[in-house]
């Protein structure tokens, strides 16, 4: 009963370290991916009047994202500062979001959005979000 070159103790624990150092990796990956959360504004209601205090008890995380889905027609999504968000304007250079169904990573802190058809942010169709 004699060893083979290659099949002794040492070929095995190679193997397993491999393997092991594979799952590592395997986990690293899925925890990286399970960190960002994706959040449909509104919940099933979707982007519409009065969505204002939907934030409230929902923890978020720079990268998660906020999916927003609208009726394009009738409204859109404009990025503003906590000026236009609280005077309902829309600022020079802001970006604005009309495919109906957007996606947006949020940064660390303060975020904002309004819908600016005419009437729609004063009829609470704007958030706050801040992400930690």
């Amino acid at each position: 009963m004699g060893i083979k070159v290659g099949e002794g103790r040492g070929s095995a624990v190679g193997r397993a370290v491999a393997v092991a150092a594979v799952i590592g990796l395997v986990i690293m990956f899925q925890l990286e991916n399970v960190e960002a959360a994706v959040y449909v504004v509104g919940d099933s209601g979707g982007w519409t009047f009065n969505v204002q205090g939907w934030p409230k008890g929902k923890r978020f995380r720079a990268g998660d994202i906020l999916k927003f889905n609208y009726d394009s027609t009738i409204h859109n999504v404009v990025v503003v500062n906590q000026a236009g968000y609280t005077n309902c304007k829309t600022p020079a250079g802001a970006k604005v979001y009309k495919s109906g169904s957007d996606q947006i990573a949020l940064p660390k802190g303060q975020s904002y959005f309004i819908c600016n058809f005419p009437g729609h942010c004063q009829a609470g169709m704007k958030i706050a979000v801040n992400a930690l």
